[in-house]
């Protein structure tokens, strides 16, 4: 008889069963990409039946290569009215999400996808989408708000053709929603007003209304452009409607809005030689290396073909497209080709630079256009110096240590940051870096830190500049804005003139009984302020700033801080015998068993000019009784500031310390002696 020698079902090794699911992962694979029409994101998935309103939706290679079909479109406005909560509802409402649970699981403001965005609660880099509606494609671009970041907008307008211009219906524009809408409006866009938070007790949309035309008209806008459509909308509740009290159940009346009144592009070529498409971004991919983000403004280009970036006057940098992509709701997907009017992300050229145009090179480029205008970006006004941490305490956590490694992380930085500057100083180890403004600097200073960098960070300081007409130097002033309680408006406006600024406007603000004032500052004079501002107003106020002008020179010092520093006399462990004695001094920023070294501020002096005190001290011990033994004083907790306030507490003699755990402040060793005793 002959025996069964096959292997029993649990008797296959390990290696076989992974070889058997990997061909069946393989099998069901292929036979997914041959009957589907299309890829999907991680987040993002095609409609199903199980989607809200699925039924509106269709897949997205319907628009690919019909212009008519696609809206580009930009959201603009100040910050913290509501962009991306708006968004938000749009994506939940186009069948982004296969069902309740992936949007569950998403979580809110989906497109605030880095860490620093959701802890701090502002938008920081500008990122597209794609959603379907009623056969059109339209291509989202969600933008910063805050006036720091102002960079990332002007380079994302350059792939719109109309912007949402998003407004409070409490607070109406304020100056950054002046900032964008100018940038819009020279670029001859057309413009949908969309009154957000309409639900909101306080609020008053015809006032805001009237309040944004005259903004329209003020920055010069045609007949045209004041013509505006007008959405009252609920990011929050995913509402919207045509009129204020009348809002819908959906974003129905602003889906329409936007197809109706944003004008499609306009193409004049889909012919591959006439191919135009400048470079607004620089994404990473760990698979595909570095991929370049454009909109094609003329012409058309299919994936494998020969192409070439340039900018006016440039070096011609030749390549071959490796892959195409489009953007496919909250992803992307791969295509063969595409023609103008879509916006497209592409691989295969690492030497991609944000303002070059994408241009064919097939027959070594005999036939190819001219490059487009590069992206232009206001300057910078404030810069801080970043160098090698060379404090006593350094080198203990961090990894990137050395001025190589920071030298290489600031300019590569450079590739996605196009309003940041990166310069060589006289020291080797020091680099003068310089942004929109300091929240524009910090953040980059927190993304090091997280990676894993330790930094020496120079205090902000203006960027001046010599008017080539008259020959004087001047210096760069912002609008400021500040809504503070009635009572408190006394000391606003005294801390205000101390800062050398001029009143412009000053108020009651009827919709939410806030006083309003209103001034122009020289940017010296608006570093270190916020702080102050909010302990004279007890945390009730509400400051917005952005860059109005450069001005001329004040003369006169701009008082800085009426407080000095409390300073580690010697280096050691602070232990609480110490911090009794010096408490009295003033506030701390230390507790037992910190390691402080000499010159270290370890608080903040009660009185003008610094103090020396001696943290480290320890109790003698004797075996004489003391008449005082029972006697306890308690230790005070200490004020412990993030990165920001760090950097708006220091002074011109100052420097940070930045360690991915830790932040310590002290008095610059080079400046040692250069300032008197009790002059800040």
């Amino acid at each position: 008889e002959r025996l069964d020698c096959r292997p029993s079902p649990f008797a296959f090794s390990n290696r076989y069963i992974v070889t058997m699911l990997r061909s069946l992962v393989a099998a069901f694979v292929a036979l997914a990409a041959s009957t589907s029409a299309f890829t999907v994101s991680p987040l993002a998935s095609h409609h199903n039946g199980a989607a809200a309103h699925a039924g509106r939706t269709a897949p997205l290679s319907m628009a690919e290569n019909n212009a008519e079909n696609i809206r580009n479109i930009g959201v603009i406005a100040h910050v913290d009215h509501g962009k991306t909560t708006l968004v938000d509802a749009l994506i939940r409402q186009s069948g982004v999400f296969r069902d309740q649970g992936q949007a569950d699981d998403a979580g809110e403001r989906v497109m605030d996808s880095e860490d620093q965005e959701r802890e701090r609660g502002i938008t920081i880099l500008a990122k597209n989408l794609a959603v379907m509606r009623d056969g059109i494609k339209i291509n989202v671009m969600d933008t910063p708000g805050h006036a720091d970041f102002g960079g990332e907008v002007e380079r994302v307008l350059n792939m719109c053709d109309g912007v949402l211009l998003v407004v409070d219906s409490v607070e109406g524009p304020k100056p950054q929603t002046r900032f964008v809408l100018d940038k819009a409006l020279k670029k001859g866009m057309k413009a949908v007003l969309v009154v957000n938070k309409i639900d909101r007790p306080a609020a008053r949309p015809d006032f805001v209304v009237d309040k944004a035309f005259d903004l329209f008209v003020e920055l010069g806008a045609t007949d045209e452009q004041t013509d505006f459509s007008i959405v009252y909308a609920s990011g929050l509740k995913g509402q919207s409607g045509l009129e204020p009290d009348a809002l819908g159940d959906d974003m129905e009346a602003l889906f329409k809005t936007i197809v109706e009144s944003i004008d499609p592009p306009k193409i004049e070529s889909t012919e591959e030689d006439d191919l135009q498409a400048l470079i607004s971004n620089i994404d990473y991919d760990d698979f595909k290396g570095k991929m370049g983000i454009a909109r094609i403004s003329t012409g058309s280009i299919r994936a494998g073909q020969q192409v070439a970036l340039q900018q006016p006057g440039g070096e011609k940098k030749t390549g071959r497209l490796a892959k195409l992509f489009v953007f496919d709701n909250l992803g992307q997907k791969e295509v063969e080709s595409a023609s103008a009017g879509e916006i497209i992300m592409f691989s295969g050229l690492d030497n991609v630079e944000i303002g070059d145009t994408l241009l064919t090179n097939e027959q070594n480029g005999a036939n190819a256009n001219e490059p487009l205008p590069p992206i232009a970006v206001e300057q910078p006004t404030v810069r801080m110096t970043l160098g090698v941490n060379k404090s006593p305490l350094a080198g203990r956590e961090g990894k990137f240590l050395t001025s190589r490694m920071i030298r290489d992380r600031l300019f590569k930085e450079l590739d996605r940051n196009v309003a940041l500057q990166v310069e060589e100083t006289e020291s080797a180890d020091r680099y003068m870096v310089s942004g929109r403004g300091q929240l524009h600097l910090t953040v980059l200073i927190e993304t090091m830190r997280r990676e894993g960098f330790e930094l020496e960070v120079g205090p902000p300081t203006v960027i001046y500049k010599e008017n080539e007409e008259t020959g004087k130097m001047e210096e760069p002033w912002e609008s400021v804005e500040v809504r503070a309680p009635e009572e408190y408006v006394g000391g606003v406006v005294d801390l205000l003139n101390q800062r050398k600024g001029e009143l412009q406007d000053m108020g009651l603000d009827e919709g939410e009984g806030m006083s309003v004032v209103k001034y122009l500052v020289p940017t010296r004079g608006m570093l270190g302020i916020r702080s102050a501002l909010l302990t004279s107003t007890r945390g009730t106020a509400i400051i917005d700033s952005v860059f109005d002008s450069y001005r001329p020179l004040v003369k006169d010092e701009i008082q800085g801080r009426n407080k000095g520093s409390l300073l580690a006399f010697a280096e050691g462990t602070v232990t609480s015998f110490g911090l009794e004695g010096a408490q009295d001094r003033g506030q701390l920023m230390c507790k037992p068993s910190d390691e402080v070294y000499k010159g270290m501020i370890v608080g903040i002096h009660q009185r003008p000019g610094d103090l020396e005190v001696n943290v480290c001290k320890t109790k003698a011990l004797t075996n004489m009784r003391s008449a005082t033994k029972g006697i306890t004083t308690g230790i005070t907790a200490p004020i412990e500031l993030s990165l920001d306030g760090c950097v708006e507490y220091l002074a011109a003699d100052e420097i940070l310390e930045i360690t991915p755990t830790k932040m310590r402040m002290s008095k610059n060793p080079a400046m040692a002696g250069s300032k008197k005793k009790g002059k800040k």
